[in-house]
């Protein structure tokens, strides 16, 4: 009777409890490592012994086809907040996220062409064929009847938690409160947030924003004062040798010294253009607005409190009311129509994939030079600032 109740394991209630949230965080690291960032987006590479491990774990605790994820997670990078993105809480509301995201995920699974498309590169090994893909549902069958013989009639408990961790956290909050609260280091064109600065519950899934900034970063935080707790699992294996990074998004800052754009400024603008957007937002934008509310009436202070919101965030969608609003706006101030038209020139130098980088860097250097001869104080520090946009490769 006490085997039944307590299995062979016979641990008390906090023991079980302990060991099911540590199993449930192997499972979490497993996905962040292995399935995100070495699969899906190469920012990484790991030895066969950890590539085998993550991959066996997975099989058994969730019984999820790598293929089938990282195709998945490709097509929602490559139609993210459309109707093709497979888990846009934008697009199907957050509530059904939430509750069956799990649900959408096995639909997507079953799109031949979504695998065909998008899962390129996965592994393709006699394990992977003879096993995994073959039979995903036996290692959760085994799951069941090692937890079973642990923990006793509690395995079926531990068992329960293990089966909905990953669909709760991945394809419940990531996929959607990770697309709808929270912070913005980036103004990507899609809706995604950093649900918390420090990525504890999820292995540093929680930074979503930073990641959809910089898909192949190896490392998912940005800012001094974030934690990626799957960045430092990562930095271990890399000491143990047992993963080798990549790929990690570099730093810039603007050096006061460098007063003249050249290929190197105009490379570091591309590949850092989500951060331009959104300091430009907080150095132009939000204090010509500022200025405008302090000499505006009530009627027109509500209108450019509309409109700061609509022109700095870039996962807004630019429909009849939003332009309506921003119309308005700028017809009230001129200050304001030309930093914000100034902001489209801007976005419009790296948005044509066709544009030569001399031609960049030609249109660049004219738009400082336009900037600073508006007057206007704020675009001519931005400019300056600009001039100065230094891109600091870190060490690994």
């Amino acid at each position: 009777m006490n085997l039944f109740l307590n299995g062979l394991l016979d641990f008390s209630g906090l023991g079980i409890t302990l060991i099911a949230l540590a199993l449930t965080h192997i499972t979490i690291a497993s996905v962040t490592i292995f399935l995100h960032r070495h699969q899906s987006h190469h920012s990484l590479t790991l030895h066969p012994i950890a590539s085998h491990f993550f991959r066996f774990w997975i099989w058994l605790t969730t019984g999820t086809v790598t293929k089938e994820w990282v195709a998945i997670h490709r097509k929602h990078h490559a139609k993210c907040e459309t109707a093709e993105d497979p888990h846009s809480p934008q697009v199907l509301g957050l509530k059904k996220l939430m509750l069956e995201g799990y649900f959408l995920y096995r639909a997507e699974a079953c799109k031949q062409e979504t695998l065909d498309k998008y899962g390129n590169g996965t592994p393709d090994d006699w394990l992977e064929r003879n096993l995994y893909s073959r039979f995903p549902m036996a290692g959760i069958s085994l799951m069941l009847l090692l937890d079973i013989l642990g923990f006793g009639v509690f395995g079926l408990i531990v068992f329960a938690v293990q089966v909905l961790w990953i669909p709760f956290w991945a394809a419940g909050v990531v996929n959607g409160i990770g697309h709808y609260f929270g912070y913005r280091n980036f103004e990507t064109p899609d809706a995604s947030r950093n649900i918390s600065p420090w990525g504890l519950l999820i292995g540093g899934e929680e930074l979503h924003n930073n990641h959809h900034a910089y898909p192949s970063s190896a490392k998912l935080s940005n800012k001094w004062w974030e934690l990626d707790l799957g960045w430092l699992y990562i930095r271990t294996l890399n000491l143990l040798r047992l993963a080798k990074i990549k790929k990690i998004a570099p730093k810039v800052h603007s050096d006061a010294n460098k007063h003249l754009i050249d290929m190197d400024t105009v490379r570091a603008m591309a590949r850092h253009r989500f951060h331009i957007i959104k300091v430009y937002g907080r150095k132009v934008i939000g204090p010509v607005i500022q200025q405008e509310c302090q000499r505006a009436n009530e009627y027109y202070q509500s209108l450019f409190r509309r409109a700061r919101k609509l022109m700095m965030r870039e996962d807004i969608p630019q429909d009849i009311m939003t332009l309506a609003t921003i119309k308005q706006a700028v017809e009230r101030s001129q200050t304001l129509a030309t930093v914000y038209h100034f902001k489209q020139q801007l976005k419009e130098l790296w948005q044509n994939s066709r544009q030569h980088q001399t031609q960049r860097l030609v249109r660049m250097q004219q738009w400082c030079t336009d900037a600073e001869q508006t007057g206007i104080a704020v675009l001519q520090e931005f400019a300056v600032y600009l001039r100065g946009y230094t891109e600091v490769r870190l060490a690994r």
